[in-house]
């Protein structure tokens, strides 16, 4: 039976990003113990303290992707017994995310994917340019709550409404949160398009996120 200690050991390796150290705490414990506990007390209090520091400046993106990478590494020990046991994690959403057709940049949506993970989300990560049916199919194929999407440039952002207009002809936009998010897109554009919303930082996106599927989970 794992104790508040060992929880607190395992929040520190991840932290620290220490996946060697998360991974020792975690085989330590983990014979005659709840792997939902273990993420739930542990891994999880973790992240969210690395995506809060994050968001107050206090770390920057190396530290979070350390922290990332960490869990990754534990989450592999406890995913076999998690299966065994048919346990699931509750998450807070899943998320189809991608940058959109004919535009190549993905460093703002990594980071706000990176983001993602440590408040709990599953993100699909759709990779750049990425065509609107593609976006359309994941989401289907995958249950999803949000589709996300990334555009960096005037000339590509207009392949944000053509996803928004294709789940409209497939009377699928009520399905869907729709948030759209780059350099040249605002919220007057988000509003144009019929998206749910938008932010200029990666925190701001997450907070969304999480406004809207409470809502949407609240809806059902």
């Amino acid at each position: 039976m794992a104790t508040q200690e060992a929880f607190n050991k395992i929040s520190e390796a991840v932290v620290d990003g220490d996946g060697d150290a998360l991974v020792e705490e975690i085989k330590s414990i983990i014979d005659g113990s709840d792997p939902l506990e273990i993420i739930q007390k542990g891994m999880m209090p973790g992240l969210k303290q690395v995506g809060d520091a994050f968001g107050a400046g206090d770390i920057f993106l190396p530290e979070m992707l350390m922290s990332t990478e960490a869990f990754q590494e534990g989450m592999k020990i406890i995913e076999p017994k998690l299966m065994a046991e048919g346990k699931t994690v509750e998450k807070t959403g899943t998320v189809v995310f991608g940058t959109v057709l004919t535009d190549v940049h993905e460093i703002g949506k990594n980071i706000v994917i990176t983001l993602m993970k440590t408040h709990g989300f599953e993100v699909i990560d759709l990779g750049a340019n990425v065509a609107p049916t593609k976006f359309v199919e994941q989401a289907e194929a995958k249950n999803a709550d949000i589709i996300a999407m990334s555009s960096l440039m005037t000339t590509t952002m207009t392949y944000q409404k053509d996803v928004v207009d294709y789940l409209r002809e497939k009377g699928l936009r009520d399905k869907y949160i729709v948030l759209v998010g780059g350099g040249p897109v605002d919220p007057e554009w988000a509003e144009q398009i019929g998206a749910d919303g938008t932010s200029d930082s990666a925190v701001g996106a997450v907070e969304i996120a999480e406004r809207l599927i409470e809502g949407k989970k609240g809806g059902k």
